[in-house]
């Protein structure tokens, strides 16, 4: 899920363009959130990753087996989700312009433009089972045919991309009232920035 974000990078345009890596800090990939909104849970409590491998092989990370929902809310919520990106300063995170927002994540999980389908659902094999289910029921499983995916920042143009940056994800459910669940979902993955090479175009 981490290259869905890191992909928005790409859309910025100019002559030249830098490739960087992002080596992540935790090898379990998901993080705490450093400053979570009161009550946020963690990605535990999103989903059971008992039968879910990870083996990170530099910028690779290989994925395999299967991720169970356990989060505590009702299969009729409506689900939004946010990535933001941001850049560790002078002791203290600060966002970037970069993110990804959809205040409908259940219905576009599946679209085969964005980013998490192109990166991370499309390797899911019980689509229609996860369509009609999403990540408001629990118990169902999202089950992954083995997939790679590289942690990099394509075709980056403008300031050079340097130090330490995470990805902020957070999942919040919303009752048929349109009234915020307090147990959200928040994680991210840190990791440092290299810069791999240049393109001239």
């Amino acid at each position: 899920m981490l290259r869905l974000v890191l992909l928005l990078f790409a859309g910025v345009t100019g002559s030249l363009a830098v490739d960087y890596e992002l080596l992540l800090e935790d090898p379990d990939v998901f993080s705490r959130c450093t400053e979570p909104q009161p009550g946020a849970l963690h990605f535990e409590d999103l989903f059971n990753k008992d039968d879910l491998e990870l083996d990170q092989e530099a910028e690779i990370i290989h994925i395999s087996g299967d991720l169970t929902t356990i989060w505590d809310v009702q299969p009729t919520d409506r689900i939004s989700a946010r990535f933001a990106v941001m850049h560790f300063e002078r002791g203290s995170w600060e966002p970037t312009v970069f993110s990804l927002a959809t205040g409908d994540f259940c219905s576009v999980m599946f679209e085969r433009d964005s980013y998490w389908f192109k990166q991370w659902t499309s390797h899911i094999s019980n689509r229609k089972e996860i369509q009609e289910k999403c990540l408001n029921t629990r118990g169902t499983t999202l089950v992954h045919d083995p997939f790679d995916f590289r942690l990099n920042l394509e075709n980056i143009t403008g300031p050079t991309f340097q130090g330490r940056y995470k990805v902020v994800c957070t999942f919040e459910a919303f009752d048929e009232k349109n009234i915020p669940r307090r147990n959200s979902i928040c994680f991210e993955m840190r990791g440092e920035v290299k810069k791999l090479k240049k393109k001239v175009h």
